[in-house]
């Protein structure tokens, strides 16, 4: 992996996120898990580069991401989509999807990432909310019928790494 600046990404927010998803990881390399996430972006705030993701509290990863003070986001060509698909579906209550998805862990800057990817990209913990009454639009309840809201964290991008 080769560290760069992140004024050096060329890539569309759009896309990276919704059509190709990613493993979201937070922990500390002892006790970690991962989830595939396709909801989060990218921007400039409080004069920092940020990523800002979104994870609802039944997620296993809600746990790591509330207890510690960063998280990776973790991004694949397309053909770890099955990789991707099996971390989507497959808790890390339940047993070790990452073994079962072919994935390699490794630590980077102090969290867990995974070799296989051709983008990494970690961040230290700014800001969380909940989301359960903050929707202008009323139409998007039906994102969450049984009361399970995302919540959204905002971290600052501490390093981005290519593959």
């Amino acid at each position: 992996m080769q560290k760069v600046n992140y004024t050096q990404l060329e890539l569309n927010p759009f896309t990276v996120i919704s059509e190709e998803s990613f493993l979201l990881t937070a922990g500390t390399p002892d006790s970690w898990n991962t989830m595939t996430a396709g909801w989060g972006g990218f921007g400039y705030l409080w004069e920092l580069p940020v990523a800002y993701v979104f994870v609802r509290e039944s997620r296993y990863t809600f746990k790591f991401i509330t207890e510690h003070p960063g998280f990776t986001l973790s991004f694949f060509s397309p053909e770890y989509k099955e990789a991707l698909e099996y971390c989507g579906c497959h808790s890390g209550r339940e047993g070790n999807k990452v073994e079962n998805a072919h994935i390699t862990p490794i630590e980077i800057d102090g969290h867990v990432a995974f070799e296989e990817a051709n983008m990494i990209i970690t961040c230290s913990r700014l800001a969380s909310a909940c989301l359960d009454d903050k929707l202008i639009d009323r139409s998007l309840m039906n994102f969450y019928p049984q009361g399970d809201w995302h919540h959204l964290f905002i971290g600052r991008v501490e390093g981005v790494y290519i593959n």
